[in-house]
Formats: structure tokens, sequence, C-alpha cells
């Protein structure tokens, strides 16, 4: 059913239940909830089919399943179908300074007819695969919350069923987009998503897993209306800068379709949103206070490029005891935590207002220098490859181990239906121990952040890998020191261990990040006011910046990129300005790599 013939089929009929089933009901889940369930009606719900340009389609519905959600959607593309649930507690707690949003997503073998073969025969902690594609979901959608919105809020993806023709991550970050926009919960939504790729020079929307076996390019684009880019995440076999740029304007097209019929329903069967409860204001005496105490010896602090990461966050640190125990004393009824938030928000101004008001950053460089850079390789004899990778502070140590194909990984069933592989005869293991940013902390199992950088810097070095290479290879990244793009390193520093232990590469591989700070009114990013692209960003950089865009590949062209934004998405113009800094940026740092190791032993 194509939009222009989308006619409402929800019925608003209310069930009919005896008197002692209501109080049951009443009693079981609260007068709010029963009265919601009898309300929302029996087997109609709201659905509409989004067509792309190359026929294939996309099925979304609500108000069938799961509605004692905020929210619930579902989506289908061929036999594989998701249903997301959003669900957010009724206040926030108290003091909450951030958005503890939780992202769970799960692939449920009984969706694909098979038995879990652990000794459990059920499903047990999620994969990588599962943690990674709940990341994309995160990063997609959480951009587009209210700043001021701090309550708890939950989606759960399910997977009801899944064929062996399209992967149901695509099919989730659009359910999560339509159940955030039909529920209660504040979000400046919808989002639209698509997977594109490139076989034979021809862009390709939402492709079948048979398809992306010959596909240059997998790349995931999240948009929102206005044709602005939300997230990027995506791999290719060395893909030309003007391919990946008709993939992203192409993506980002097709995404308007979805958002499109997202909106029509939200219109006609969206709950009213909530209030957002503004958190508590600090008066303007206070204010002007902390800033003429800090706006001096901050800027100064900013300004001054013999500073170093501690040195820098130190002096700040200072700064920030010394103003809210002056503020405090005079202000006694003050809570101190009020006047941090409010120091934080002034030193986050001052930083950015300082790189609109000349070309220079806070360690001295322009907007498009790299860092210094430094390599060394075969570090160990007992080790078969080995690089240190330093780029000003961040320092990362690879080393490489081979071994014969029965080292390879072998995948779970699941997995394997969705990444098309039996066995992995390359790993990336990435390692960020709490000594790498100065800091104590528990050394442990692995967490999400570290198996999604890990990931990225394994996909930008497969395509230079040969295929009948006859080794399972092992490739470590440790960081031991992080002031900037640590993943990013762990490409160059890889690509260089590879070539240390005789790895026939085809060509060595190099990553950077590019950071971005804009300045706009009223929400409207389409408009941005003014905005300054930043090559090789800083920590503090990504911190107090508005992206961070990291991208990797060979001289020749991309193989992989991963953005994400802390603005409500940003116009392709921007995109493609950044992925041209990144292509310059990249080719420097491959010079200055091949002064050490410029091919395998």
């Amino acid at each position: 059913m194509h939009s222009s013939s989308f006619a409402p089929r929800f019925s608003t009929k209310m069930l009919v239940f005896p008197p002692r089933c209501l109080a049951k009901l009443q009693l079981l889940y609260g007068a709010s909830r029963y009265r919601r369930y009898i309300q929302s009606g029996p087997s109609d719900c709201p659905a509409v089919e989004v067509n792309f340009s190359n026929g294939r389609h996309i099925t979304l519905s609500s108000g069938k399943l799961a509605r004692f959600a905020n929210g619930t959607a579902v989506s289908q593309m061929g036999d594989t179908a998701v249903m997301v649930t959003a669900v957010a507690k009724p206040k926030q707690a108290p003091g909450a300074s951030f958005m503890p949003l939780v992202v769970d997503y799960r692939l449920k073998s009984a969706a694909s007819g098979r038995i879990p073969m652990n000794f459990m025969r059920r499903e047990l902690g999620p994969s990588e695969k599962e943690i990674l594609s709940a990341r994309l979901i995160d990063r997609s959608v959480r951009p587009l919350f209210p700043a001021d919105f701090r309550t708890e809020t939950q989606l759960v993806c399910n997977i009801l069923s899944m064929d062996s023709v399209y992967s149901p991550d695509i099919l989730a970050i659009n359910s999560a987009s339509m159940a955030l926009s039909l529920s209660d919960i504040p979000w400046n939504g919808p989002i639209g998503a698509v997977r594109v790729g490139l076989c034979d020079g021809e862009v390709v929307v939402n492709p079948t897993r048979r398809e992306l076996q010959t596909s240059q390019l997998d790349l995931v684009v999240s948009a929102t209306k206005h044709n602005l880019v939300v997230m990027l995440e995506g791999k290719g076999n060395v893909v030309l800068l003007q391919d990946l740029l008709k993939a992203v304007k192409q993506g980002t097209r097709e995404a308007q379709f979805i958002i499109n019929e997202i909106e029509r329903l939200q219109k006609m069967y969206g709950r009213k949103k909530r209030t957002v409860e503004a958190p508590p204001s600090t008066e303007t005496e206070i204010s002007d206070a902390v800033k003429s105490m800090c706006e001096m010896r901050l800027r100064e602090i900013f300004q001054d490029a013999t500073h170093d990461k501690i040195t820098r966050d130190n002096a700040v640190n200072e700064v920030r005891t010394n103003v809210i125990d002056k503020v405090w004393s005079s202000y006694p009824d003050t809570e101190p935590s009020l006047i941090a938030e409010e120091f934080n928000k002034i030193c986050k101004s001052i930083f950015r207002s300082l790189l609109f008001e000349g070309n220079r950053r806070c360690d001295g460089r322009d907007y498009d220098s790299l860092r210094n850079i430094s390599c060394q390789v075969d570090l160990y004899k007992p080790l078969h490859g080995s690089a240190l990778f330093q780029r000003g502070q961040t320092q990362v140590f690879c080393t490489v181990s081979l071994d014969s194909h029965e080292s390879a990984m072998k995948l779970d069933a699941i997995t394997a239906l969705e990444s098309g592989l039996k066995a992995k005869n390359f790993m990336l293991h990435y390692e960020f121990p709490p000594y790498a940013t100065g800091e104590v902390g528990r050394i442990g199992p692995i967490g999400r952040r570290e198996l999604g950088h890990g990931s990225l810097a394994e996909r930008a070095l497969v395509p230079t890998l040969p295929h009948d290479y006859p080794f399972t290879v092992r490739l470590t990244s440790e960081v031991l020191e992080s002031n900037g793009s640590s993943s990013m390193a762990s490409v160059c520093g890889g690509s260089m261990a590879l070539m240390d232990a005789g790895v026939p590469v085809t060509a060595p591989a190099a990553g950077v990040a590019i950071g971005l700070v804009t300045k706009y009114e009223n929400n409207d990013t389409k408009h941005l006011t003014d905005y300054r692209i930043l090559t090789d960003i800083l920590g503090i950089e990504d911190y107090m910046g508005d992206m961070d865009m990291k991208v990797a590949g060979t001289r020749k062209g991309f193989t992989a990129i991963q953005a994400d934004l802390k603005v409500p998405g940003i116009p392709l113009k921007v995109v493609m300005e950044s992925l041209q800094k990144a292509t310059d940026a990249k080719g420097r740092i491959l010079d200055i790599m091949g002064e050490v190791i410029r091919e395998h032993r």
C-alpha cells in the first residue's frame, strides 16, 4: 500500500469484559494500564507499506502486540519480522544528569526454526553480533531525545521470525523509530534507516544476503527528515570516494520514504508526548558569578598549546573546584551539583567559541593538521609480527599470531546465517585497560565499547587480506595511552604489524577521526549558521564537539566508516566535506607509515 493511497484501518471499538474481569485487571495492572489495554482495540491495527525506488518494501504496523508498552512497532521485510517495544519510567530519577537509554537486541534461535546448540539448549548471554546491533540502534535514536529528558528508557528488540534473505538489524532501527514516534515518550523523530550495497557500480537499496556477498559496500544510513544524516556504519572493499558519496546520498533519500509514512501514522495514532521535566534552573546571579570567575582562566587554559591531556584536565579541575567552593560560600543555599553543572556548561561554551574565533585548536594545530606520528615495527623477536603506533598521546601496541585453519573461530548457527560465514580466520581483539587514561578500574570481561571498537578496526583491515591465505590470523591491539580515536590507531598499527608478520596484504590501511563543531538555532540543524570540521580530533574535542566520524581505508579507497552524532542530524554537504578531509588525512598518515614499512616482508 503506497503512501498516496494510505487509509486508516485501526478500529476504535472497545473490548467488553465482565465486571469481575475488569476488577482483576485493575488490581493487577493499575487503572491507567488496564484502561490503555482495553482501549487499544482488537486485532485491527494501523499498518503501512513503505515502497523503495527499486520495488522492495517494508511493512510497518502497530497496536496488535505488546500493548502494555508505551509504544510498540513491528516491521517486516520478506519473512523477517522484528518487534520493538519502547518503555520509559513514569518519572525520572532525582539528580539524573544524563539520558539512561538501554537497548536490548537478541537473535532468537526459534525465530529461524533452530535449537541453540549449547549445553542448556536455550539463549544465553548476548553474542558479539547482538551487542553490535544494539549499539547500532542506540546510536541512531539517541541524538533525537530532548536534551533535558533524563528518564530511564528501554528499547527491547524481539526477532519474531528470520529468513535467509534479509537481516533484521535494519528492521529493528525502523521499528524503534516507529515505536518511539507513536509512544508518549518525548522524542524528536522519526528517523529512517536503510542498508545500501554497491553491485557492479550500481547502488542497491536494502540488498539481500546473497547480493551482499558480491557487493563492494555494506553501509547502514540512518537519517531524519530534510535529508539530515544521523548515523553511518559500514564496511567496503576499497570503495572509491565518489561511490561512497553516491551511496550516502541514495541511502538518505530512500530513508525519507520511511520517515514520511511513520509521520503519517504518528499524526493519526500517536499518543500525546509527555512534558519534559526541566532540570532545576540556576539563578542568574549564580550563573553570572560562575562565568565571571572562570571565563578568563578557562580561555587561557584552552589557548595554551603547551598543555597535554593530563595537565589540561588538572588545570580545568582546579578551576572547577575553586569556583564551586567560592560560589557556594557566597550562596550556601545552592546545591554544589547545580554550580558544577553551570560550570560545565560555561566550560563547553568557551571551548567551542574559541574554535570559531581563530584557526587554532587547544593544542595549537589548525583545523586540518595531524598530531605528531611515530611508528616502530619488529619490537620483540618471539612475536610473529608487532608494531607500536603513536599519534599525539594515543599509543597502541599491536601483535600478530599465525596458526593453522583449525584455530579459526567457529560461529554459531544464527551468527553464521547473519554473516554468511561458518568460521573466521581473521580476528582483531581490542583491549582498553584503565591505565590508558591514567585511571584505576576493573580489568575483566570485554565490554561493549571494546567490542565495538575492535569490530570497526577488524572491518577496516579485512579487505586488505588475501582471500586464500592458508593461516588463521589473530591481531591484538592493546591501547597503552588514549587521547583520541584509539580504534583508528589500531587500524594503522594493525596494518603495520600484519606487514611485519609477512601477511601479504594488498595495500597498507590507515584510519583517522574527524570531528565537528556547529552553530544553529531553534534545534534546526538543517540550516547551520556556522560549523568547523576538525581533522584527527583529541579526546576533549570529541567530548565537547558534535560528531565523531571514524574513516579507514587504503590509499585507493574506503574500507570502514562509522559516524556518531550528538546533534539531531547534519546536512549531506557537511558529510561530504568531512569525508574529503578524511581522504586527505589518510594519505598523509600512509606516507608516514611508509617510511617505516611499505610492504609485507
